[in-house]
């Protein structure tokens, strides 16, 4: 068991327990922080398998964004547990039945899946210096036809958002 293997079990542990964190703490805010967690050891993953790339979108756009624009959406929401319905006991059990037949079918695929090891995935794959050789000589143009279109809709946007000054009105 070489030190990949532990490290994978590691994060894999500590994946699924932020999972269940999410899914089972009561307080939202708890919730949003369990699933920055998980957004972390999902990238460590993405490290072990050599996708650096991916690793590091993975913690801008959910872990830092995505997570950011729920923690605002909750605390506008401001949720309060006593203003909150109770569910009933046929929705709970509804639930419970719809969660088990996603976990058999979940152990039916995983039953007859296979498993690559760490060691037989190229070294070359996944890594930030052939993403960014790759896209600054075959898709140059429209790599730099992307950026002028994002920089187009930032000034639309600019403009759309500015207010008009009504003392300089004619």
């Amino acid at each position: 068991m070489g030190i990949y293997d532990i490290a994978f079990w590691i994060l894999t542990v500590i994946a699924i327990g932020c999972a269940l964190g999410v899914i089972l703490s009561r307080n939202p805010i708890n919730s949003v922080l369990f699933l920055i967690a998980t957004f972390f050891a999902i990238s460590g993953h993405y490290l072990l398998l050599n996708a650096q790339f991916l690793a590091i979108v993975n913690i801008i756009v959910y872990a830092g964004a995505i997570m950011v624009l729920f923690l605002f959406v909750i605390m506008l929401m401001n949720l309060n547990a006593d203003v909150e319905p109770q569910k009933g006991r046929l929705v709970q059990l509804a639930g419970v039945v719809s969660g088990g037949a996603l976990l058999l079918v979940l152990l039916a695929a995983l039953r007859t899946a296979k498993y690559p090891t760490l060691e037989s995935t190229p070294n070359e794959i996944g890594l930030i210096q052939n993403l960014g050789k790759v896209l600054f000589t075959q898709y140059v143009l429209p790599f730099e036809i992307s950026s002028v279109l994002f920089l187009s809709a930032m000034i639309g946007a600019i403009v759309i958002g500015k207010k008009e000054d009504s003392t300089h009105s004619a």
